[in-house]
Order: C-alpha cells, then sequence, then structure tokens
C-alpha cells in the first residue's frame, strides 16, 4: 500500500477553496500510483473554525462539500480527509471527524476522543467526543485512524493540563482492536521546541505498539497561530522514514511495509523494513498547485533538529505572510526606529510579501540620535524595501503650542506625558499611511515590553498586527544574528542595531535599562511568570526578590494595555492573547 501525506494551508471557512486544494494533490497522488491519501484535522473547513462552527448551516455545509469532493476524486485513490460533521451524531451537536472517501463515496467517518480544552483550544465548547474507537478496514488492512489530541492521552501539556476527561487512550484501544497502522489527522500548532517533542511522542507510540505511524500535520497561519507542517512516517521500531517540509506545503507517497506493522490480506508477519524508494512532491505556500520535488539531498535531514531561530524565523514570516494573505493584504507599513525590534519586523515583512510590497516610515524627533536614522536607512536599502523620512518635531511643537495640551506637556518636560506623545504621534502617522494606502499597520513591540508595559496604547502598540508580541528580546537578538550569520551570510540588519544599548529616544540619554532589569534578567523571569506561573517567592530564589516583585507588579498591571494590542503570532506556550485569560481588574499580592 502506497500512503501519499500532503500537508495544505486551507484558509478557515473557504470549504470550495480548501476541498480544490484537496483535489489537487489527490490527483498527483493518483498519478504518482498512491492507494490512499491522508489529509490534515478539519482541512475542508480549516483549523481553528471557531464559532463558525455555531453558525446555522455551517457543520452541513461541511459534510456536502464532503459528499461533493468524494465525487470529485480520482477512482481507485482512497482519501482520508478530515471535517467538522453531523454524520453519525445524535445528541445535537457536532464532532470533530474524519471520513474514509473511495470511488464517488464516503465508506466510512470516525470522530475525535480527546477534545482539548486549554490554551487556544476550546473544542468541548463544540464539539461532542467519540464514546468509543474502531479502525477503519480498507482492502484487508486495519487503519487506526484518530485525530490530533488522541495521541496525547497522559503527555502533560503544561503546568495547567494534565490529561482529558475520557480515562482511556485512544491509540491503545486501536491497536487492541486490531489496526495495523496508526495514522493521526492533525492541526497541531507550532510552539517553540514542540516539533521535537511531538516527535518523541510519536515515537513511542510506534515502538511501544510496534506499529507503524503516520502523522500528517495541518500547515500555514490563521490567525495567532501558525502551523509547521512537519508530517512523518515513523516504522514500528520507532525510527523516522520520511518528514514532510517543515512551515510549506509538501506532498509525499512513502509505501508501507507488509511486515510487523501492515500485513497484506492472506500474509503473515514478515521482518521486511520500509522500502527507500520515496516519491516526493513538494507545494510552495503561495501556489495552488503542487509544483516539482525537491530531493532528499536538498531536503535535508530531520527537520526537527533544525536550529529553533530557524523554526522561530519561519513560523513568524509564515504567519505573517498567511494573514496578509487570507485577509486580503497586499502591502505592510512599519515605523523604521534603527532598533533591532523594527529592523527584525521590517526583515520578516519583507521575507512574507517581499521587499517592494513593505514600506517603512522613519520618523526621528528632538531626541533621536543620528545612528537612528542612519541605521534605519541602512536597513531599508539592505531590504530593498521603500523608505520616507518623517520629523515629528513640528508635530510635537504644535501640540505644545496649544493652551491646555501645552500647559500639561510644560509641567513636566520630557515626562511620561511627552514621551508617550511622541510615540502617539508616530503611530498616527504610520495609520494614515495604512489607511490611505489600504496597507496593513505593523506593530513592532516585543514580549518584554509588551509583558511590563514598556509600551504606548495607540503609538507603538498601533497596527493591524503585532509581528514580535510572543517573541521575549532575548530571541529577537538571536533570531537576528541568525538571520545575518545563517539564513543571509551577511550583514543584512545592520550589526549596530544589533550591538548598540536599546533606546526609545524619547527621552534625552535614555536607555531601555535605565528603567527595566537587563533583558536576560528580565526575560528569565517573565518566563517563570507567564509560562510557568511560578510564584515570586519561588523566583526569589534565582534572583533578586526586590527585582522580582517589580516584575511581577507592571506584569499585572498592564493587562489592560495587552488586551488592546493587535493580534499576534504564538510562538511560546503561554502567548498573551486567547489562551491567557488573566483579569485586568484585580489584586493580588504574589506570594
Amino acid at each position: 500500500m502506497k500512503v501519499a501525506l500532503v500537508q495544505l494551508n486551507p484558509t478557515v471557512g473557504d470549504l470550495k477553496g480548501n476541498a480544490g486544494l484537496l483535489r489537487v494533490a489527490a490527483e498527483q497522488a493518483s498519478a504518482a500510483g498512491s492507494d490512499l491519501l491522508v489529509t490534515s484535522e478539519l482541512v475542508i473547513s480549516g483549523y481553528p473554525p471557531k464559532d463558525l462552527l455555531l453558525r446555522e448551516g455551517f457543520s452541513h455545509a461541511c459534510d456536502r462539500a464532503v459528499s461533493a469532493l468524494a465525487k470529485q476524486l480520482p477512482r481507485g485513490l482512497a482519501v482520508l480527509v478530515g471535517h467538522p460533521t453531523k454524520w453519525g451524531v445524535t445528541e445535537g451537536r457536532i464532532a470533530n471527524g474524519a471520513s474514509l472517501l473511495l470511488d464517488g463515496e464516503v465508506l466510512d467517518t470516525i470522530h475525535k476522543t480527546l477534545l482539548p480544552n486549554y490554551d487556544v483550544f476550546d473544542e468541548q465548547r463544540y464539539f461532542r467526543p467519540a464514546d468509543r474507537v474502531r479502525p477503519i478496514e480498507l482492502r484487508g488492512v486495519k487503519l487506526g485512524v484518530h485525530i490530533c489530541e488522541d495521541a496525547w492521552y497522559g503527555e502533560p501539556h503544561t503546568f495547567y493540563h494534565d490529561r482529558p476527561l475520557q480515562q482511556f487512550d485512544p491509540v491503545a484501544e486501536l491497536v487492541s482492536l486490531g489496526a495495523d497502522v496508526l495514522i493521526n489527522l492533525s492541526a497541531s500548532p507550532f510552539e517553540k521546541d514542540k516539533p521535537h517533542r511531538r516527535l518523541s511522542i510519536l515515537q513511542r507510540h510506534a515502538s511501544r505498539h510496534r506499529k507503524p505511524f503516520v502523522f500528517v500535520n495541518q500547515v500555514g497561519g490563521n490567525d495567532d497561530l501558525v502551523f509547521d507542517g512537519n508530517s512523518l512516517v515513523i516504522d514500528s521500531a520507532g525510527n523516522v522514514i520520511d518528514q514532510l517540509a517543515p512551515f510549506s506545503e509538501d506532498l509525499r507517497i512513502i509505501p508501507l511495509p507488509s511486515g510487523e506493522g501492515v500485513r497484506r490480506p492472506g500474509e503473515g508477519r514478515s521482518t521486511e523494513q520500509f522500502p527507500s524508494d520515496v516519491i516526493a512532491i513538494r507545494a510552495s505556500n503561495a501556489d495552488v498547485s503542487l509544483a516539482p520535488a525537491l530531493s532528499q539531498r536538498e531536503r535535508g535531514p530531520d527537520k526537527t533538529s533544525r536550529p529553533r531561530e530557524a523554526d522561530l524565523l519561519d513560523a513568524l514570516v509564515l504567519g505573517l505572510r498567511d494573514y496578509l494573505r487570507k485577509t486580503g493584504f497586499q502591502d505592510c507599513v512599519l515605523g523604521l526606529s534603527g532598533g533591532i525590534d523594527s529592523a527584525l519586523a521590517a526583515y520578516i515583512a519583507a521575507q512574507a510579501v517581499g521587499p517592494k510590497h513593505v514600506h517603512g516610515l522613519l520618523m526621528p524627533s528632538r531626541h533621536s540620535s543620528g545612528h537612528s536614522v542612519s541605521d534605519a536607512k541602512l536597513l531599508a536599502e539592505n531590504l530593498g524595501i521603500d523608505h520616507a523620512i518623517i520629523p515629528i518635531d513640528e508635530m510635537q511643537r504644535a501640540y505644545e503650542a496649544t493652551h491646555i495640551v501645552g500647559a500639561d506637556l510644560a509641567s513636566q518636560p520630557g515626562g511620561l506625558a511627552d514621551q508617550n506623545l511622541q510615540a502617539r504621534i508616530r503611530g498616527a502617522l504610520v495609520m494614515i499611511r495604512s489607511n490611505r494606502n489600504g496597507w496593513l499597520a505593523l506593530a513592532t513591540g516585543n514580549k518584554s515590553e509588551l509583558a511590563v508595559g514598556y509600551c504606548t496604547l495607540y503609538g507603538d502598540m498601533a497596527g493591524g498586527f503585532a509581528v514580535l508580541c510572543d517573541l521575549f528580546k532575548r530571541d529577537v537578538y538571536a533570531v537576528s544574528r541568525h538571520i545575518n550569520d545563517v539564513r543571509e551570510r551577511r550583514e543584512v540588519i545592520p550589526a549596530s542595531s544589533i550591538t548598540k544599548a536599546p533606546s526609545a529616544e524619547l527621552a534625552p540619554d535614555q536607555f531601555d535599562q535605565d528603567t527595566l532589569p537587563p533583558y536576560p534578567v528580565l526575560d528569565a523571569i517573565l518566563e517563570g511568570l507567564i509560562e510557568r506561573e511560578e510564584s515570586v517567592a519561588t523566583l526569589s530564589e534565582q534572583f533578586p526578590a526586590e527585582t522580582v516583585r517589580w516584575v511581577a507588579t507592571k506584569l499585572d498591571r498592564n493587562e489592560f494595555k495587552r488586551r488592546q494590542m493587535p493580534p499576534g503570532i504564538k510562538l511560546t506556550t503561554r502567548a498573551f492573547g486567547s489562551g491567557r485569560r488573566m483579569p485586568m481588574a484585580a489584586r493580588f499580592d504574589w506570594l
């Protein structure tokens, strides 16, 4: 049996377009002699469809799309497709399903058993879990089909999630019922270090049960989530046989063995291993058609062993590219300060949509240093992006000349109101260019700044998308160095933007570390407070207690700012956004 794995980039709600992507893949898989094509979780609707699932008629439309798709697929090719479904549900709600299509018919449908309800996942809001699992038989082979979370039973995800409500292991149950091969349809969002952790889980299933494992993951960005692909096949000993491209659409065809994992009808067990002749077909994110394959040498070895900075960068580029594409934007605009954050954001934008679609604004104030403008100009020239210089001092003086506002500003020269005014003038200029030209405005603040409120509402927080909002300052530097040293092998981001002391330049001789702890210390404390929810007492065993309490207080008091920030790309286990739900009007004395 030749199994084709296809990781597609669906658009949420675009049932017709998503089915079209699948048809193209099916035609190529069939032409290459594949017997079975495996797709990702909810590929028909795109993941996550969120409250579209509550809209009247949506799940029925998904079922109709699957029925229509079955009639359009090549004859002889079986296809496993993920979709929301009413089929087989008797209690009014819907199920997260996977259907087997063959020769114009929907032969069978199974439902997801374990419904995640932590972090960004809210599946118990929408779906009814399966009350049992069973293999699907295809040409004498029992397929152990299950969906995403069903493979994560017993795996502690984070500090706030232990195990699902359903107290049984779907994978083990499928094996006990005679499954010959385990097949997981997933929409598993990217987090730093998650590809390696996910691989370890799948390898444990394969080696524990002595069954080959087929894993197909969604790819692409939908709102704040990025899906990294990295679909793969593992043999019954837990070895990776082949792996699809990270952060890119891909299609590969892999013959399954007639050995310990899968047997043909009438055959006994043998020790035959996976054949080495692997057929590969690859696609670009921007192209509906699947392009010719890259060789294994070009593809490289195990992609889960890539540097973390490479994964972070690819996630950022793909997340921004798809947000622009799927919301109808072609260009973006951002402020360029000469600092590291705007430099990295501009590079990501240029990679996402091409330099000619990125527009930078250099907006020096009376406090801006000469190198701020020169570094920003050098960056724009290195990237080949459009840029304009708009000094803001005249606009600031206009505010100062007004009666009441001018008096407020004069009462505290260089104070908080004065500093925020400069940021808000810049934000307004970026938004004017955005509104006039229909460009997406990018906010460039990082997670460290957003955590402690070192950012200005309606100023540097203004925009339609916050590119770096889940990237700590230390990772901003690490990714920027990776770009120069590894990805580009030249100085694209100016060296001085990386090496100079960070500063908002909103007051004379101002530097971040005048008011913030050193970023390595700040980020380590924030990681403990946010991603592990550790107490002040625990963190004070590693860092000065006064510093830890200051950071914790700032983190809590600035929740109201983060609630108003634009959406951005989730990269960590606890991003500021839908997965972290903290109160704004609250008091808590950190222990």
